[in-house]
């Protein structure tokens, strides 16, 4: 018997099956990319219907302020038509809004330079350094921050009226930079501890100092952190209503919170011009916001995240 004779004599070995098979009888399971997750099979109505309900309790406000902004005086319109501009020409020129635009804007931006310059300093300062009451100066921040203004006011006032401070402008922009001036801080250390900290030693490498260092390295990347602190002290700045009520007298010293309150008598409310006044005092804040909002929400995200 011959070698090949035996090798075709030799029983053939059975074939395997794949190990990836299914058994059989049963269907094979769905590829994964054609599975659809649990928020996929949500009806979309149950997406828009909240969130169009809350459009119409946001919304519903600014148009019945505008309404009444717009409309002449003694209509009962739903619809401002004809337009007038009379209660806005009122307010500008007959009750000084244009003077309280204007000190409410010096005070919004001096308050906004001053929070973001000793906040960035400060923040770098609990970012970057140990030391030994660093943990109790933060407890001390935030619990500022559960302190009323109105707790202050008495403090405040006498410590103003021994600098003569009062009925200036610049009392008003230290007691709001004071106020804001803790959760600012605290927001900026937690943007500058998301840049590495190697950015900055590889810059004193280079040459540069520790000032240095912080101008080109790390102040570029903090740009949307510093517009979300600036944006908010403007905001607050602009709103605050009990500062400016209690420090300044004059009327050529009023801000736009202020000059809203004048336009409430005792007896009656001139409602087109108080709805005027809403408006110009509106306007700036969602201009602002509408410009700076793609920064706003790039510094939040940045701020939220611990690198």
């Amino acid at each position: 018997m011959t070698a090949e004779s035996t090798l075709s004599a030799a029983p053939a070995a059975p074939a395997t099956a794949p190990q990836d098979a299914p058994p059989p009888g049963t269907t094979p399971p769905a590829p994964a990319r054609g599975r659809r997750r649990a928020w996929d099979e949500v009806p979309r109505w149950q997406i828009y219907l909240p969130l169009g309900i809350y459009l119409l309790f946001t919304l519903v406000p600014f148009y019945w302020i505008l309404l009444f902004a717009l409309r002449p005086a003694g209509s009962t319109s739903l619809v401002p038509w004809p337009m007038t501009g009379a209660h806005f020409e009122k307010v500008w020129n007959e009750r000084s809004f244009g003077v309280f635009f204007q000190n409410s804007l010096l005070i919004g931006v001096a308050v906004l330079v001053m929070t973001t310059v000793v906040a960035l300093a400060g923040g770098y300062a609990l970012a970057r350094f140990d030391f030994r009451i660093k943990k109790g100066f933060m407890l001390a921040l935030l619990c500022s921050q559960f302190v009323p203004g109105a707790l202050l006011l008495v403090p405040l006032f006498q410590i103003f009226a021994e600098l003569r401070m009062i009925n200036s402008l610049g009392s008003v922009i230290i007691a709001e930079t004071v106020f804001q001036l803790p959760l600012s801080m605290i927001l900026i250390s937690g943007f500058i501890r998301n840049v590495p900290y190697s950015l900055e030693e590889a810059a004193w490498v280079d040459g540069c100092n520790r000032f240095h260092a912080f101008r080109i390295v790390v102040l570029p990347l903090l740009r949307p952190g510093l517009v979300a602190v600036g944006s908010f002290a403007f905001v607050h700045a602009w709103n605050h209503f009990l500062f400016a009520l209690m420090f300044l007298s004059s009327q050529d010293k009023q801000t736009i919170p202020v000059g809203l309150n004048t336009l409430m008598g005792a007896d009656s409310v001139d409602l087109g011009a108080l709805a005027a006044g809403g408006v110009v005092a509106a306007v700036p804040v969602v201009v602002v916001f509408a410009f700076i909002q793609k920064w706003l929400v790039t510094g939040f995200s940045a701020g939220a995240v611990k690198g």
